[in-house]
C-alpha cells in the first residue's frame, strides 16, 4: 500500500518553485494530491477553479498526481482522504518558524499526521506567489517564475483590474 501525501496551499499563482516541490514529493510518494485551499485571510487573485486548472496543466505529465480543493482544517480534509503525510516547502529559515508551528498544531489536532518538509532547488529559494503577484502588478515580467499560461493569465487579470479601477475613477 502506498502512502497518500497531500501538498496543500493556496497556490495563487502556482510557481516553478511549487512545481519543483511537487516533483520532489512525487519521487517520495507516488500518490500525491495537490490540494488547493481557500484561505479567508488571503485575497486570491485567481479563483479556486482557475488555480486548479493551472495546477492540472502544470502536473499533467506526472502520473499519480491529482489536484483537488478543500476548505476548513487541513487535518479534517486529510482524515476524509485517509492521508497521513502533508508536504510543505521550506525556502528559507524565515519559512521555518511558521511551518514548524503549523506542523506541531496539525500533529496536536491529529497525531497520525506527519509533515515532510522539502526544500526547493536553490534557484527557487527566493520565489513566492506573493512576490510574483507583486512583480506582475507593477508591470514586471514574471515569465521566469511561472509557466506561460500563468504569465498570460496574470497579465489579463491585471489589465481587467486596472480597467475596472479606471472606470470607478471616472
Amino acid at each position: 500500500m502506498t502512502t497518500l501525501a497531500i501538498y496543500a496551499g493556496t497556490f495563487d499563482p502556482f510557481t516553478f518553485g511549487h512545481i519543483d516541490i511537487a516533483r520532489r514529493a512525487h519521487r517520495l510518494f507516488p500518490h500525491l494530491v495537490i490540494s488547493v485551499s481557500t484561505n479567508p485571510d488571503k485575497s486570491a487573485l485567481f479563483s479556486l477553479a482557475e488555480r486548479q486548472r493551472i495546477i492540472r496543466d502544470a502536473v499533467r505529465t506526472m502520473r499519480g498526481v491529482s489536484v483537488e480543493s478543500f476548505d476548513g482544517l487541513l487535518v479534517d480534509y486529510m482524515h476524509r482522504r485517509r492521508a497521513r503525510v502533508v508536504i510543505r516547502g521550506l525556502r528559507a529559515l524565515s519559512d521555518f518558524e511558521y511551518e514548524f508551528q503549523m506542523a506541531l498544531m496539525n500533529r496536536k489536532l491529529n497525531e497520525e499526521i506527519e509533515t515532510v518538509f522539502l526544500m526547493p532547488h536553490e534557484q527557487y529559494s527566493y520565489l513566492s506567489s506573493r512576490l510574483v503577484k507583486e512583480i506582475a502588478l507593477l508591470g514586471g515580467d514574471v515569465s521566469q517564475f511561472v509557466r506561460p499560461m500563468v504569465s498570460k493569465m496574470l497579465k489579463e487579470r491585471i489589465a481587467l483590474r486596472e480597467a475596472g479601477e479606471r472606470r470607478q475613477g471616472e
